[in-house]
Parts: structure tokens; C-alpha cells; sequence
């Protein structure tokens, strides 16, 4: 296309071109791309900050970015340079940490970008085949804040999909906590009853210890569908019940036991030895009161 026809196009012939640059971008996998000082600078204030202070960053021809790396930052120099970005350029793999780079950067418009864009994948039917894992990475890599729109989504999302239809090990045990925490006594809907909530988490702590630990606990806490036959644990089978006690703990004050039916409590639960006996005192005294005041629970 001839030059002088579109400024998005004219300007991509800048982005990254070792010709017009004046400064070299160093990311975290050592790649280095050639930019424009003054089109970083007019772009986002926090490249005119580096670029501009008159430290050293401001006559070296050279600005690091050891937490970004080079696909990452691509992207945010198509945006600082064109204004748009593809959207197939944002996949599972990048689009957190594209959406935590442009926060950095302050470029709030593509991260309103990135934000739509995420809205729409989360609505497409193969969105739960990813969620458990981009939670995971979400809460590795992204402060938790209430107004964090990445977080909010998809504590969203995965709150409708029931817990025991993830298979273990695609929601780490920091991401449980974290969605557990958002639902936990608040009016957002969670698709899972309060019973299956334990189990999974106890699972998932029992899988934090060691193999064995984690096949003996699924074999003795079954689902609620399978509880519909009688069952009753055998705690002399249970490995390594202290560690798993100790997994286990950040999660127990964002489960509800009081909704765990009586009886389940006491033939599945307590006899697990997982759970400190103050708590399963508690649940009685509760349920107690219920039935004194006529409630059954």
C-alpha cells in the first residue's frame, strides 16, 4: 500500500524496524525490539517517565522489562503504535499477562480492550474448558483487589460450573481459596452445594501432600449422588491426615458447614479427622438451636 493512504498502516512501518528506532526494548526472554522514543513517550506516560527523567534510561539506547516478555510486549507496542490490535492476538496464553501490561502501562483503553474480548471468550462454550486454569494464573501473577475486572469475571464464570466437574489439579488450591472467598456468605450465585465444596477442597489438599493421600480421600468421600447409598468412612485407611489437616486449613473458614446436612456430617465429615473439633462443635450447637426452634436442618 502506498504511503500517505492510512496513518495505522504508515505507522506499522515503524514498529519494531531497527531503521527508524532510537531505542532498544530488552523483555524477559532476552528478545530485543526496536522503538521510537518519541512515539513510547507520547503514547503512555509511563514510557515518558522512563524515557524522559533524565536517568539513565533517558540517554542509554537501551530499556529493560525483565518481567514482560517479548509477545507480551509486541502487543502493547502494535497498540502504542496503531491505536488497534488484532483480535485473534489475545489467546489463553497471553491475555493475562497482555491485560497486566497494559495496567502497567496505563494504556486503559486496550485493557477496556482486552476486557471485552475476555468477556466474549468466557461466553463461548468451550470457556470452561480454560477457566480453572486462567484462575490459577490470575491469582499468581495479578494483585487481588475487588475491582479487578479479570478476577471478578472469572469468579464469575467458574462460580457456575460445579465444582466436582473439574477434574483435580486444573484449580490450584490458591485459586479455590480465593473463589471460595468471593462466594463465601455473599449473594453471588455458586453452582455447587456446600457438602461437594468440602469434599473438593479436601481433595484438592489431600492431592497438595502426596498420591497416596490424595487416591485414599477420593475413594472415602464420595459425591452427593453417590451418598444416596449408605456409606460410612473407614478412618483407618485415611494417609497422612495431619498434612492434610494443614492444607486444608486457609479454605475451612470459606465453607459453610452448618449446610452440610446432619447426618452426612456426622458419618463422612468429622470422622475424617481434617476438621478442627471446635468448628464441628459449632455446627451442632447451630443445628441444635434449629431444632429446638422447630427448623429440621
Amino acid at each position: 500500500m502506498m504511503r500517505g493512504h492510512s496513518l495505522e498502516q504508515d505507522l506499522k512501518l515503524l514498529l519494531n524496524n531497527p531503521k527508524y528506532s532510537d531505542v532498544e526494548i530488552i523483555c524477559e526472554d532476552k528478545k530485543i525490539l526496536y522503538c521510537s522514543r518519541a512515539i513510547l513517550a507520547a503514547r503512555s506516560e509511563v514510557f515518558d517517565g522512563l524515557l524522559y527523567n533524565g536517568m539513565k534510561e533517558s540517554y542509554e539506547n537501551q530499556i529493560s522489562f525483565p518481567t514482560i516478555n517479548s509477545s507480551t510486549m509486541e502487543i502493547i507496542l502494535e497498540y502504542i503504535y496503531t491505536g488497534s490490535i488484532r483480535e485473534e492476538s489475545l489467546t489463553e496464553e497471553n491475555i493475562i499477562e497482555t491485560f497486566n501490561a497494559a495496567d502497567y502501562f496505563q494504556l486503559l483503553n486496550l485493557q477496556d480492550f482486552i476486557v471485552k474480548t475476555f468477556k466474549i471468550t468466557l461466553e463461548k462454550s468451550y470457556a470452561e474448558n480454560y477457566i480453572p486454569e486462567l484462575l490459577s494464573k490470575v491469582v499468581k501473577t495479578t494483585p487481588s483487589a475487588e475491582n479487578n475486572v479479570l478476577l471478578n469475571l472469572l469468579v464469575d464464570a467458574l462460580a457456575t460450573i460445579p465444582l466436582n466437574s473439574i477434574e483435580f489439579g486444573r484449580l490450584s488450591i490458591t485459586a479455590l481459596q480465593y473463589l471460595l472467598s468471593c462466594t463465601y456468605e455473599k449473594e453471588k450465585s455458586f453452582a455447587t452445594p456446600e457438602y461437594e465444596v468440602f469434599r473438593y477442597s479436601a481433595i484438592l489438599a489431600a492431592k497438595q501432600v502426596s498420591d497416596d493421600a490424595y487416591e485414599t480421600f477420593m475413594e472415602q468421600l464420595p459425591t452427593l449422588d453417590q451418598l444416596r447409598n449408605p456409606i460410612k468412612v473407614d478412618n483407618n485407611f485415611l494417609i497422612d491426615q495431619q498434612s492434610v489437616a494443614e492444607e486444608l486449613e486457609p479454605l475451612i473458614k470459606f465453607i459453610d458447614f452448618r449446610r452440610i446436612k446432619g447426618q452426612i456430617l456426622a458419618t463422612i465429615v468429622e470422622p475424617l479427622k481434617i476438621i478442627p473439633d471446635d468448628v464441628i462443635m459449632d455446627v451442632y450447637r447451630h443445628k441444635k438451636r434449629k431444632l429446638f426452634t422447630g427448623i429440621i436442618i
